[in-house]
């Protein structure tokens, strides 16, 4: 797994094992690899992935079944959904929407270009 500088690797971790879970590769009560496994996959420290582990946890989308593993929890897509939206909307939005006030770019302007993309998406199928 290639780390990015500007992110936690713990919290990189995090959101692949949150990409795992909405992709479908771990489903709702299904048992994912142990801190030890996953840390050999991504090539990390196992206290780096247990810290991965303990913040998906705090958030509700994993959880610890004593001395068996962590399992997913019922409804984590939808939570890892949800808190990825909130996310966004305040942090990477804000910062778009201040570009545009300083570029002097159109509310107008910006509904044409996300009409576009809305269709381009659809012929394209993404």
């Amino acid at each position: 797994m290639d780390f990015k500088e500007s992110k936690a690797i713990y919290l990189q971790i995090a959101d692949r094992i949150c990409d795992e879970i909405t992709l479908g590769r771990y489903g709702e009560e299904s048992r994912i690899p142990s801190v030890r496994e996953y840390a050999a996959l991504v090539e990390v420290n196992a206290n780096t992935v247990m810290r991965a582990f303990d913040y998906l946890q705090t958030q509700g989308i994993i959880y610890n079944k004593r001395g068996i593993g962590y399992f997913v929890a019922v409804g984590a897509a939808r939570l890892i959904y949800t808190l990825r939206k909130e996310r966004f909307l305040k942090e990477e939005a804000d910062c778009f929407l201040r570009q545009c006030y300083m570029l002097d770019i159109t509310a107008e302007e910006l509904a044409g270009m996300y009409r576009e993309f809305i269709d381009k998406q659809k012929e394209t199928g993404s």
